[in-house]
C-alpha cells in the first residue's frame, strides 16, 4: 500500500478524541494542558482508590506495556480481556491509553526479539489484530520500548528493529489506517538509531517520533537536542509534513546522587519538564513513573514515582503523595484548558516566562534555571495578578511597576493569573 499522511491521521484521531473532551482545534500541535500530560503505569487491574488518585492528578494519558506473551499464548489466538478491562476503566476516568508493543514471545524466535520472518509476521499479525480490536478508542500505539539498549534481546540490532517496525507499520495501516502508531521509543535521544529508522522510511508510517530524554541535568538542557531532532525529522519527512516529537518516557529519581537531588527538587523538575517541553515543540510528555517501586533508599530505580510506595488500602489517599504529585496536580489544575502560546523575553536566557491562553484569558508560568533568585519585569496592564507556587500554595500577588509586573523567579515554577482581562498580555498572545 502507498504510505499516506500519517501526521494527518494523528491530527484527525486526536482532534476527535479531544473534541469529545470539549477541547477545540488540532491539539496534536497546540499543546493544550492537560491533554499534553501523562504518566507511566504498571497495572492492568487497579486496586481500589488508585484510579481516583490518578485521575485527581489531572493526567490525560497512561502509558502501559502491551505484552505480546500475555496476549498470545497459543499461535494466532489473542486474549485481550485484561486490556479490555483496563481501557474501560481508564476511559471512565477520561484517561486515554498509550500502549507499548513489547517485547517477545516464547512461541517465536526462542523468546528473543523477533529476528526471523516467521517471528516478524507473528508480531505484525498480533499488532494489527490489537489495533483493529481497539480501533476508535483514541489509543496511542508505540513500537517497542528502548530497542537501542538491552530491551532488544539478545542485544540491540537496529536493522532487525527497522525490518520489524516496517512490517508492523504496513500491517497496522492496512488493518486500521487511522490509528496512531509511533516509535521508536529510544533510550535517550539516540541520533544514530533515529536516523537509521528515518532513512529506512519509518516516518511514512509513524504518527510521531517518541524518545526518552533521561538525563542528570536540568530538563531545559534537552532543548538543543529537540531542535536537532526536529531538523533531522524535517530532512526525512514527506514534503509539507511536520512530524511531532513525543517524550514518551522521562523522569527524575528522587534519590539520584546528583546536584542535591531529593523529593523537593524532583517536584520542581517535574513541572519544569512538562513546561519546557512545550517550549521545545513537544506536545506530549509522559512522566516516569506513577508510583515508587519500593522503599529501598539505596535503589535509585525505585524512586522515580510521583507517589510513595507502598499501596495503603486503609488510607485516603491510597498512596502518600510526594511533592511531584502535588506539582503535577497544580500544573494540570492551574493551566486546565490553557494552550501554550510563547516564551516571553525578560532578559536572561536562564529565565523562563511562558504565556498560555484560553480563549481571551491569559496565564503565565515562570521560573529560572539560575542557581540564584532573579527579579524580572514582565510588560502587563495594571490589575491584580495572583500567584500560585508549583505545589498549589498561594503567594503574595505580583507587584506592578511602571507598566510591568515585578516577580522574583526561583528554580520552582510559579503560575500567574490576572484577575481581570490584561490587555498588554492579551496583545502579546495575539488575543483580540
Amino acid at each position: 500500500m502507498k504510505p499516506r499522511s500519517i501526521v494527518l491521521e494523528l491530527a484527525i484521531s486526536l482532534i476527535i478524541l479531544f473534541a469529545a473532551r470539549g477541547v477545540c482545534g488540532p491539539v496534536a500541535f497546540n499543546a493544550v494542558v492537560p491533554d499534553s500530560i501523562g504518566v507511566n503505569i504498571h497495572f492492568l487491574n487497579p486496586e481500589p482508590g488508585v484510579m481516583e488518585m490518578l485521575a485527581a492528578s489531572g493526567v490525560r494519558w497512561a502509558r502501559m506495556d502491551f505484552a505480546w506473551d500475555e496476549i498470545e499464548k497459543a499461535p494466532s489466538q489473542y486474549d485481550f480481556s485484561a486490556y479490555d478491562n483496563l481501557v474501560t476503566v481508564l476511559e471512565s476516568y477520561k484517561i486515554s491509553p498509550y500502549f507499548i508493543f513489547d517485547y517477545a514471545n516464547k512461541l517465536y524466535d526462542n523468546g528473543m526479539s523477533p529476528y526471523t520472518e516467521e517471528g516478524r509476521q507473528a508480531f505484525a499479525r498480533w499488532a494489527s489484530a490489537s489495533v483493529e480490536h481497539f480501533q476508535g478508542r483514541g489509543i496511542i500505539w508505540e513500537m517497542y520500548n528502548e530497542p537501542n539498549i538491552g530491551f532488544w534481546r539478545p542485544k540491540p540490532n537496529v536493522h532487525d528493529y527497522i525490518v520489524l517496525a516496517l512490517e508492523v507499520g504496513e500491517a497496522i495501516r492496512t488493518a486500521a489506517p487511522r490509528e496512531v502508531y509511533v516509535g521508536p521509543a529510544v533510550s535517550l535521544i539516540d541520533f544514530g538509531f533515529l536516523q537509521a529508522c528515518f532513512k529506512a522510511g519509518l516516518l511514512n508510517y509513524w504518527s510521531a517520533v517518541s524518545v526518552h530524554p533521561y538525563r542528570q541535568r536540568d530538563p531545559e538542557s534537552a532543548a538543543e537536542e529537540f531542535r536537532r531532532l526536529h531538523r533531522l525529522i524535517a530532512a526525512y519527512a514527506a514534503k509539507g509534513e511536520q512530524v511531532p516529537i513525543i517524550a514518551g518516557e522521562w523522569g527524575y529519581s528522587s534519590t539520584w546522587n546528583w546536584k542535591g537531588m531529593n523529593e523537593v527538587k524532583q517536584g520542581k523538575l517535574l513541572a519544569r519538564e512538562f513546561l519546557s517541553n512545550l517550549v521545545s515543540g513537544v506536545p506530549l510528555t509522559i512522566w516516569y513513573d506513577w508510583h515508587e517501586d519500593s522503599a529501598d533508599p539505596k535503589d535509585p530505580e525505585a524512586h522515580f514515582g510521583a507517589v510513595h510506595f507502598p499501596y495503603q488500602p486503609d488510607s485516603h489517599p491510597v498512596y502518600r503523595p510526594k511533592p511531584a504529585y502535588l506539582a503535577l496536580k497544580t500544573l494540570t489544575n492551574v493551566l486546565d484548558g490553557y494552550q501554550y502560546c510563547k516564551r516571553l523575553p525578560v532578559g536572561s536566557a536562564d529565565d523562563y516566562v511562558l504565556l498560555f491562553t484560553k480563549e481571551k484569558d491569559v496565564r503565565l508560568a515562570a521560573w529560572t534555571t539560575s542557581p540564584t533568585a532573579q527579579e524580572v519585569f514582565i510588560p502587563a496592564s495594571r490589575g491584580r495578578v495572583s500567584i500560585t507556587d508549583h505545589l498549589g500554595q498561594s503567594l503574595k500577588p505580583a507587584g506592578h511597576y511602571k507598566g510591568k509586573l515585578g516577580i522574583t523567579l526561583t528554580d520552582a515554577p510559579q503560575y500567574l493569573a490576572p484577575k481581570r482581562p490584561n490587555k498588554i498580555l492579551q496583545k502579546a498572545a495575539g488575543v483580540r
